[in-house]
């Protein structure tokens, strides 16, 4: 049977279809110990996670078929350079849309009504009770909500934000932008507002984030983004961390050039940028936004069905580079 390398455990029903598929060697790897496992020779397929870093000279020396990740997002593997090397690059689409999007709520409400200080407050004994001015937040309802991408998470984030009463600005590729038809906006037709970046910047309430990352969107969200936006306003990222400048999102927070930030993702991830824990006007989340039960499970499902469809030889069902298994085939 073929050898597959799976970097962490993955949820039932994961595990069992990959053992069903091949011969299973679990092992935690640094990224040395990954460019050697992969270079051996021993595996076919590897299933990784998004911390583990596919770049350009690992996949030069790889000798695998394929790698399928765990994750919607495959910013960890150089799909370019698989390509180039007939290494089919796979993941798990379309399973935490709905997951995502309640997180990015979560950190809405959570940042505007103080939440966590609110909490912390109660816990620590400090509430003696009802003040005219404790904890003064801000509203929700009738605010603008910036969203920067337009894709499933952020129309449904958008969908969310909606029956909350909030009006929605959205720029569907920025920095950049591109015509919307109506037909393309469907249910949200004639509810939202298409708008430029620098518009969604400057008017917004609420900027979250939901686009890839890319050079184009690298520190889409840096000094002179964050100086551009209402002192009143707060960022939402539950995207990926380098979509903002962290060190400027910190000093940003800390002059009060905007109010609050609510994360979930975070630049050098798991390190957070200095001072970032300390700010009271932070929410900050251990990238939970695919962490239910039923998500996790459904995402395990489709990695496995990837990976054991690479093992027997066939295309996966989710490829990122289709055309590589025909360049492998």
């Amino acid at each position: 049977m073929s050898r597959i390398l799976v970097t962490t455990e993955i949820p039932a029903p994961g595990m069992e279809i990959l053992r069903a598929a091949g011969e299973v060697d679990l092992r935690a790897l640094d990224h040395e110990q990954l460019v050697d496992a992969c270079a051996s020779g021993e595996y076919s397929v590897v299933v990784s996670q998004l911390r583990d870093r596919f770049d350009a000279d690992l996949l030069a020396s790889a000798s695998i078929v394929g790698i399928s990740n765990y994750a919607v997002g495959f910013d960890n593997i150089d799909v370019a350079a698989a390509t180039q090397h007939g290494i089919t690059v796979a993941n798990t689409p379309g399973v935490l849309t709905n997951s995502t999007a309640d997180i990015a709520m979560l950190l809405v409400l959570s940042t505007a009504r103080r939440a966590v200080e609110a909490d912390a407050f109660v816990r620590s004994g400090s509430f003696t009770g009802w003040e005219p001015e404790l904890l003064l937040g801000s509203d929700v309802s009738g605010r603008v909500l910036g969203l920067a991408g337009f894709g499933r998470i952020a129309r449904a984030t958008a969908r969310r934000a909606l029956g909350f009463g909030m009006t929605i600005k959205f720029c569907p590729r920025p920095p950049g932008d591109r015509d919307v038809s109506d037909d393309e906006l469907g249910e949200f037709a004639g509810c939202v507002e298409h708008a430029s970046w620098d518009e969604i910047v400057a008017t917004s309430d609420f900027l979250s984030l939901h686009v890839p990352l890319s050079d184009a969107t690298h520190h889409l969200v840096d000094a002179s983004a964050l100086e551009a936006m209402k002192p009143s306003a707060i960022l939402i990222n539950t995207a990926r961390g380098p979509v903002v400048d962290e060190a400027a999102l910190v000093t940003a927070l800390r002059e009060g050039t905007i109010a609050a930030a609510g994360l979930d993702v975070y630049e050098r991830e798991p390190a957070l940028e200095p001072g970032l824990a300390e700010l009271s006007n932070t929410v900050l989340l251990p990238h939970v936004g695919s962490a239910t039960v039923s998500v996790r499970s459904e995402m395990a499902r489709l990695c496995a069905t990837n990976a054991a469809a690479m093992v027997g030889g066939s295309p996966p069902p989710h490829p990122v580079n289709p055309e590589a298994w025909a360049h492998d085939g």
